[in-house]
């Protein structure tokens, strides 16, 4: 028999939600006693006596029917040990399971006092209900025999609704039974009237969840929990202990909980937030649509830092919230400052818009959405026009769901759902009418949408433009001309090719010196298939082909370096100029091995000074229109102002005192020594041109500027120059430096790299106030060099869009061309340098490429 040792569990009824660990009951382990009988039964069994030989040779079994029997013995005894061992010791060893839920008594109204758990009110009414959860448990043959203790935590309006935790002890054998049995809602759900109390007591809608089991293992103080009530008309704000002046407290649990007078909602916003970066085992704040916290009724997990602009902006469904912060041992950050207030409960959600047009979002849009909603608009145009939905916002995803299933949040029109986040796209319907619904459901929500409804004519939907087959209007250009603009590639079908385009495979027209470039830009890889080496070979960036067993083997077989200087795998190969070197002096054939957060290098040099390219924040916000940056987004850029004239120029921090930026900004004119370094001011942190007195900006002289002495003001080669700060620079959330690539790291043709900066969002227009980012893509040197008639130099870079719109232009000049590297490190690939004329087509931009300077940067600088 087992043990029936239980530690009886120590429960404070006004405890917050469930207990620690340590106050947990823990049985003993159970010890069978029933092994002796196994023994006995082992000593039962008879033989016979070997000293007669004469009996054994005639009567007994031959000698291998006994060693036979002996062994099937054996092992039946062993079987029967091992069955009894695991049916005792696992089968029904005793596991904890904890559930938080919540039940509702619809026959009593919600009274102040039940708000404050030290009231005479409170104490009565969790006493009553605790009685009759455990009645109920008591009534169901999976769960009455294993309940332990339930405390009731909390109460809120509807007509009354209980919050508790129940704590079980049960055999691992009947764990999934009692997990069926407490999930079972319709077997939990009473209605039967409790007449033993005093006044009758009704019970209904009673639900449990198991315990989200990273809360469970934190240890609970009770001095990290508060209660907070929005006050009509007024902002509440809250902080995690300490903030901003010491760290939020290590190996806590601490909870807020908010509440707002009936029939009103919650609106909760952190206006700052920085915890420990995200992780598996990492502090998190969890918001909860409930006082329960329990998962289906969460509405996001959070961790990390976000920027002040982010979206954090949270709504419930009812007058109550709960706020959850769960820390480790580890980390010193910071925490949060929030801040929350009520709003009335909307009656209505959707409606009928009528008109040529008109704007609707999803509810309480640009805030995330409440969760269980559902919204209905029925749009009608005039009976002589078709009607179109175009989303210029959609951003509904939630943890978990794929967004081509859209379970969970959804809108849905004509029978089709949308989730997830894709880009701006049209629904359009073949007559005047047109319904949008939109549904949430109780847990995870999103941003939401912004929509707007217009009225076309079905002869000619996009007047002037070429329509998508999604509804969406182009320009004209943009039909076939190599780029999918189309979220359904519609725009580059059925084309046909002109004499500088090619024909892919896939029938897609494709710009003729996009051939061979190493970029897969048909889809089908058919513009590299003619390039393609044979079968076994390896094709250098030179166009040669060797045999893919020389690639890697130390050996330059391509002539270029190309075979060794891409290599996986880090392994100590003869110095070339392709090949990294480490501060021992041995060179390593893998690429880019520097700050990869892998030791490449036998003395750690490649992981040395790697405190660079890495941005305070971890997450930045999702674009919504324009390309505004983020506050902190871009730490490493410098805006240069020249006295009497403003920002100029930009530059790149790279350490606490140095900046790098272009040479042609410090060329002197016949009115303007910009060589003289007094007249220049640095400005880091900033974000917005007109508000450079932030607290979170810093203001730095110029001590000396260094133009690269082979810098040709005609070419533009050697585009570059450093720049000695007065007084070093505080790194902090906004100012951070940018890592140097090695003089053999490689930007590939076709990656993605990042500009930013605050010159002119059109050739010949005014500078930006807010700085700026684009997206851009490295593009293959010879094919470069083609387009820009032969006047790019080994110094320079060609990176753009080809097909024109985005690039750097005015006032960008000396600013950062970053790349995103390993570990979401980023590095400084290029500086802004020269163009023709701003975003034209087939006209990239030019950059100082930085990699074949970083000697002449490590010369001048020592960084």
């Amino acid at each position: 028999m087992h043990s029936d040792r239980f530690l009886k569990c120590t429960m404070d009824e006004e405890s917050i939600f469930w207990p620690s660990r340590e106050e947990m009951a823990r049985p003993d382990s159970f010890h069978p006693s029933t092994l002796q009988d196994v023994n006995g039964l082992e000593e039962g069994v008879e033989f016979l006596p070997t000293m007669n030989a004469k009996k054994v040779e005639k009567r007994g079994p031959k000698r291998w029917v006994v060693v036979t029997t002996a062994l099937i013995v054996f092992l039946l005894l062993s079987l029967i040990v091992g069955l009894l061992v695991w049916h005792f010791k696992y089968r029904r060893a005793p596991v904890q399971k904890v559930y938080n839920g919540h039940l509702v008594v619809p026959n009593l109204d919600f009274i102040d006092a039940y708000e404050n758990s030290s009231t005479p009110e409170f104490t009565m009414l969790s006493k009553k209900v605790k009685e009759t959860i455990e009645e109920i448990y008591r009534s169901h043959s999976a769960i009455g025999p294993y309940h332990k203790e339930t405390v009731i935590t909390a109460f809120s309006e509807g007509s009354v609704i209980a919050y508790y935790w129940s704590v079980f002890i049960v055999p691992a054998y009947r764990a999934e039974a009692l997990d069926n049995a407490m999930a079972d809602k319709q077997s939990l759900i009473q209605t039967v009237t409790y007449k033993s109390r005093n006044p009758v007591l009704q019970v209904k809608s009673v639900v449990a969840f198991p315990a989200d089991p990273s809360i469970i293992e934190s240890s609970r103080d009770n001095s990290c929990s508060f209660a907070l009530h929005a006050k009509e008309g007024e902002i509440t704000s809250f902080t995690t202990p300490g903030f901003p002046n010491s760290p939020y407290p290590n190996n806590a649990r601490c909870t807020w909980v908010l509440r707002a007078d009936a029939n009103s909602i919650i609106s909760l916003t952190f206006k700052t937030f920085d915890v420990e970066r995200c992780s598996e085992k990492s502090d998190f704040i969890k918001v909860y649509n409930s006082l329960s916290p329990v998962e289906p009724h969460s509405l996001v997990k959070l961790c990390g830092s976000y920027p002040p602009s982010y979206n954090l902006t949270f709504l419930s469904s009812q007058n109550v919230m709960l706020v959850m912060l769960i820390t480790n041992a580890e980390g010193r950050n910071p925490g949060f400052k929030a801040e929350f207030f009520q709003l009335p409960k909307m009656k209505i959600c959707g409606g009928t818009l009528k008109g040529e047009s008109g704007v609707f979002t999803s509810p309480y849009y640009p805030a995330h959405y409440p969760p269980n909603m559902d919204c209905v608009w029925d749009i009608e145009v005039p009976s002589t026009k078709n009607v179109k939905v175009r989303f210029n916002v959609f951003y509904m995803l939630e943890p978990g769901i794929p967004v081509n299933s859209c379970t969970k949040d959804y809108v849905e029109i004509k029978n089709t759902k949308y989730c997830g986040e894709p880009p701006s796209f049209v629904v359009a319907s073949n007559n005047n009418k047109i319904r949008v619904q939109f549904h949430s459901d109780q847990s995870y929500t999103d941003t939401g949408f912004s929509a707007e409804f217009l009225s076309y004519d079905s002869s000619d939907p996009c007047p002037g433009k070429f329509t998508c087959n999604t509804g969406r209007c182009i320009v004209k250009t943009m039909r076939c001309d190599g780029w999918v603009d189309c979220t359904d590639a519609s725009d580059e079908r059925s084309c046909n090719c002109t004499e500088n385009q090619f024909r892919c495979n896939n029938g897609w027209c494709k710009p003729r010196f996009w051939l061979c470039d190493g970029v897969n830009d048909c889809g089908d890889n058919s513009d590299e298939l003619q390039c393609k080496c044979p079968d076994k070979n390896f094709k250098c960036s030179n166009g040669k082909c060797i045999l893919d067993t020389q690639k890697c083997d130390g050996t330059d077989d391509c002539g270029d370096g190309s075979d060794e200087g891409k290599c996986d795998r880090a392994q100590s190969v003869s110095c070339k100029d392709y090949t990294y070197k480490c501060r021992n002096g041995l060179c390593m054939s893998k690429t880019n091995p520097e700050c990869d957060g892998k030791k490449d290098c036998t003395d750690n040099s490649d992981e040395e000074n790697c405190d660079c390219g890495i941005r305070s924040y971890s997450k930045q916000s999702r674009i919504v229109g324009g390309l505004n940056s983020e506050v902190g987004e871009w730490p490493w850029q410098v805006s240069l102002h020249v006295k009497g004239q403003g920002h100029i120029c930009g530059a790149s921090l790279v350490s606490d005192k140095w900046l790098v930026s272009a040479a042609h900004c410090f060329q002197d004119t016949s009115q303007i020594r910009y060589s003289d370094a007094t007249l220049w001011t640095a400005f880091l942190g900033l974000h917005d041109q007109s508000n450079r007195n932030s607290e979170k900006v810093q203001e730095r002289s110029i001590k000396r500027i260094i133009s690269n002495t082979l810098f040709n003001d005609y070419t533009y080669d050697y585009d570059i120059a450093v720049l000695e700060l007065q007084s070093p620079v505080t790194f902090t959330t906004t100012v951070r430096p940018i890592c140097l690539p090695d003089s053999t790291h490689d930007f590939p043709a076709g990656k993605d790299i990042w500009v930013t900066g605050w010159g002119a969002t059109s050739e010949g227009g005014a500078g930006a106030t807010i700085l700026q980012k684009a997206e851009i893509r490295v593009i293959n040197q010879t094919m470069c060099n083609t387009l820009m008639t032969g006047q790019i130099t080994p110094r320079m870079m060609c990176v753009g869009v080809l097909t024109g719109g985005i690039d750097a232009c005015q006032g960008d000049s000396g600013g950062p061309l970053v790349s995103v590297e390993s570990n979401s490190r980023l590095f400084l690939a290029g500086v802004v340098s020269w163009g023709d004329g701003c975003a034209q087509r087939n006209k990239p931009g030019i950059y100082t490429r930085v990699s074949k300077l970083r000697d002449w940067i490590r010369q001048q600088t020592g960084v």
